[in-house]
Formats: C-alpha cells, sequence, structure tokens
C-alpha cells in the first residue's frame, strides 16, 4: 500500500511537471496531430495511449475529467493574456504612429486636416473633436507609419484656416468607428455632412430640451436620437438638421451650456437612420 501510494504521487508529479511543460508551448500555434491519430487509429491495444505534440500519454481514467478541465482553463487563461498583451503592444503601436493636433478652426474640415499632411506620409484616419472649453478644435491623426507622425511634428505652427495649429505626439489611439455605422451610400454620406455629434450632455436634458436648443441658434433640426443609460453621468446625441450649412453653424455650439453642463460638439461619422417599424402585434 505505501509503495502503490508512493508511485501515485510520483505519477501526480509527472503529470503536474507535463501540464507545466506543455503550457509553456503557444496555445495559438496548430496542434500536431500523428498521422496514426488522424487514421483513426490512436489507441494501442487495452493500455490507451494517446499522442499528443511527440509526447506519449497513459490516459490515467480516474483523473482524466479534471485534468482536461484543469488543462483547458490553464489554456484559457493563458490565451487571453497573450491576447491582451498583443492588443497593448499593438495599441501602443497605434499611438507612435499618431500625433495631436489643437487650435483646429470652425470651419476647418477633416478632409482640409488630412490635406496639410499629405507630404507627411499616408493618413490612416483623421478625427476632429470638439472643445468645451474654446472655439477652437483639436484633431488626432493617424499615419501608416512612424515616420510620417514624425514628419507632421515639423509642421507646428503652419496657418490652417485663421489660426496656426500645434501639432504634437498623441497619447492616445483614435478609437475605431463600428463599420456598421458608417455611411453605406451617397445619400447617407449626405446625411453625414448634415449631422453632428454632441457629446457631456446634462442627463437632466430631454430630447425636446436638444431640439430646440439647437432650432433656435443653428436651424431646423429634421431627425435626433438622445442616447445614454443609469451608467454613464452624461449623454450623447446626434443631430441631424435639414441643411448642411446648419451642421457648421452648430459646430460654433461646442463650449455652450445646455442644462448645466458644457456640449462638445463635432461632425458625426455616422447617419441618423431612421428607426425599422416593430411589426404589429396580431
Amino acid at each position: 500500500m505505501v509503495g502503490s501510494f508512493g508511485r501515485d504521487r510520483e505519477d501526480g508529479g509527472d503529470i503536474r511537471d507535463l501540464e507545466e511543460l506543455l503550457s509553456k508551448l503557444n496555445p495559438m500555434a496548430e496542434e500536431f496531430v500523428p498521422p496514426s491519430l488522424a487514421n483513426g487509429h490512436g489507441w494501442s491495444g487495452g493500455a490507451a495511449f494517446g499522442y499528443t505534440n511527440n509526447f506519449v500519454l497513459q490516459a490515467n481514467f480516474g483523473n482524466a475529467n479534471g485534468n482536461a478541465g484543469r488543462r483547458k482553463r490553464n489554456n484559457y487563461n493563458q490565451k487571453r493574456r497573450i491576447n491582451s498583451r498583443t492588443s497593448m503592444a499593438q495599441r501602443e503601436e497605434v499611438i507612435k504612429r499618431t500625433v495631436y493636433v489643437s487650435d483646429i478652426d470652425q470651419q476647418v474640415t477633416e478632409e482640409d486636416l488630412a490635406a496639410l499632411f499629405i507630404n507627411c506620409g499616408q493618413v490612416v484616419d483623421c478625427r476632429i473633436c470638439g472643445d468645451p472649453n474654446s472655439v477652437l478644435r483639436f484633431a488626432f491623426v493617424e499615419f501608416t507609419d512612424e515616420e510620417g507622425a514624425r514628419a507632421a511634428l515639423s509642421l507646428a505652427g503652419t496657418m490652417l484656416g485663421y489660426y496656426p495649429v500645434r501639432v504634437l505626439p498623441s497619447k492616445t489611439a483614435i478609437a475605431p468607428v463600428n463599420p456598421t455605422f458608417l455611411p453605406r451610400s451617397e445619400d447617407e454620406r449626405e446625411m453625414c455632412a448634415r449631422t453632428i455629434y454632441c457629446t457631456n450632455i446634462d442627463k437632466k436634458v430631454t430630447q425636446a430640451d436638444v431640439k430646440l436648443f439647437f432650432e433656435s441658434i443653428c436651424g431646423e433640426v429634421h431627425r435626433l436620437r438622445l442616447l445614454g443609460d443609469y451608467h454613464h453621468s452624461t449623454r450623447i446625441a446626434f443631430v441631424e438638421f435639414i441643411m448642411a450649412e446648419s451642421a457648421i453653424a452648430a459646430l460654433n455650439c461646442s463650449g455652450a451650456i445646455l442644462g448645466s453642463l458644457p456640449i462638445r460638439v463635432s461632425p458625426s461619422k455616422t447617419p441618423v437612420r431612421p428607426r425599422a417599424p416593430r411589426p404589429a402585434l396580431h
């Protein structure tokens, strides 16, 4: 009995050592399957031997389910750590390719800003944002490589519109827009030209309040979508005007107080699509 107990301890130690060894393998790599297993001949007689990554493992039926579950959990956790490290590294790489541009005139479009940097390198994305503390705006410009971002720094002080822009290395990456929300047709692109994206809206402000605010200053609103939930302290809105000129005028409202907070207004990259009618209940 003592000898048997000692062997069990040794077998358990061997299994743990083997698990530790296997956990160091790349979990993203495709697993090697010998032809004997692929052809359905992976079991030899009654000894129950299986092959994995050139190791021969004798099946321990008493602990098979527990060990398999533990291995799955270990692999899952390791994959999650690797994916987290990979996404962090990718984010840092994107930040190195991005510049922060400030003091942007209200009349400057994203196309105008991207054209300023055309000789620095290929622009991947350009995002202009409103600043509630200033009539001027700021932006993030992402290039295909770090050389483009470094070259863009030399354009600091260049006149764009009525003001010289400031260009600095960015500390953040541009958040990607969900492609399903982007315009799908020429009509929707025209809708975007008439639409603004408004953030930092007081939660006490209603949809009617937002509509009245913009119509009294900018022009008639065609469609408005006010969004928010109990988890966030402020709300956001997409406001589509009848005229594109009204949307341009609305950009000057960035910093204006609506309710008790200064709102931020920027051009919208997504159209306000009409909600699909709900099916009638029979």
